[in-house]
């Protein structure tokens, strides 16, 4: 009676969603690429048959992925995106007044152009703000070549399937590569897979371990996202040692100066949260002895 999406969670659990209409559907030179509009999540972004964002709940992805590594910087200037395709990245990054310049690079130019037609309140405009620079290629092959400095890196690729552009993204030299682009206060933020109690070794706790093995201070944390079905990992990744994580009241202070007003996940509260690990996560980055490398590269499901 419906056309329903429907998508493997893991082998053993399927979530599915009764789709209004399909807004694109192609595949490009590098995955398969759907938006469409659902009935429980608008609209979503989907890659290779796994949800990237969607409409209703996009917005705690992307503030959980952004604002942490942006308030811990104390003037971040110069800013570098690996993936984003979506534009919310570079929304969440351009609210903060000390930007001065993004460099975002997203290696499938289709995709692109699909989300800044389809997903307009995704992206809020923030491809045509005049501090975005937009490049399609990518991002190690640009990195290796371009030896430009920035003061935090923010890396939103997919996860690592066989199959798509990603997966050398999660690589020992993508981060060593990384580091060496970033100013001496610099860090770095990667999304890092799921991280609940059935999910959290298949990517995250390898994330973690490899980060930790490029990076002075290596910081984990988790939020809940509805449209994953799970909570979901993140690295942030800091040059600096002395860098040590914000307080409820210090990252309140930084958003009320940079004039950030709009959030709807985020502030110190929540930022507090946000690394308050349960037992089981911690236990599996601390039993964790994978390093991911372009020689035992990481694949999941």
């Amino acid at each position: 009676m419906y056309n329903w999406h429907e998508e493997m969670i893991t082998p053993d659990l399927m979530q599915a969603e009764r789709v209004i209409q399909v807004l694109f559907d192609q595949t490009t030179s590098f995955q398969r690429a759907t938006i469409i509009h659902g009935a429980y999540f608008g609209r979503s972004l989907i890659l290779d048959g796994k949800t990237q964002s969607t409409e209703k709940d996009e917005f705690i992805y992307h503030e959980a992925l952004v604002h942490p590594a942006m308030t811990s910087h104390p003037n971040p200037r110069n800013i570098f995106i690996a993936g984003g395709g979506e534009g919310a990245t570079a929304r969440e990054i351009l609210k903060h007044d000390t930007v001065e310049n993004v460099v975002m690079l997203d290696i499938d130019r289709e995709v692109v152009n699909a989300c800044k037609e389809f997903l307009p309140t995704h992206h809020k405009g923030s491809f045509y703000d005049d501090r975005l620079k937009l490049i399609f290629d990518d991002a190690f092959e640009y990195l290796s070549q371009n030896e430009q400095k920035y003061d935090v890196a923010i890396i939103d690729v997919p996860d690592p399937l066989e199959s798509g552009p990603a997966h050398k993204i999660f690589t020992l030299e993508f981060y060593r590569l990384l580091m060496s682009r970033l100013t001496i206060n610099g860090l770095m933020v990667c999304q890092s897979g799921p991280a609940g109690p059935m999910s959290s070794t298949e990517c995250f706790s390898a994330v973690v371990n490899t980060v930790s093995k490029v990076f002075s201070l290596c910081i984990p944390y988790q939020v809940f996202v509805p449209a994953f079905t799970t909570t979901w990992g993140f690295t942030i990744g800091m040059r600096n040692p002395k860098f040590q994580l914000r307080t409820a009241c210090e990252v309140e202070e930084i958003l009320r100066k940079r004039n950030i007003d709009d959030l709807k996940m985020y502030d110190g509260e929540a930022h507090q949260h946000l690394y308050s690990l349960p037992l089981y996560l911690r236990n599996s980055i601390k039993e964790e002895t994978r390093v991911i490398s372009e020689e035992s590269p990481l694949f999941v499901f």
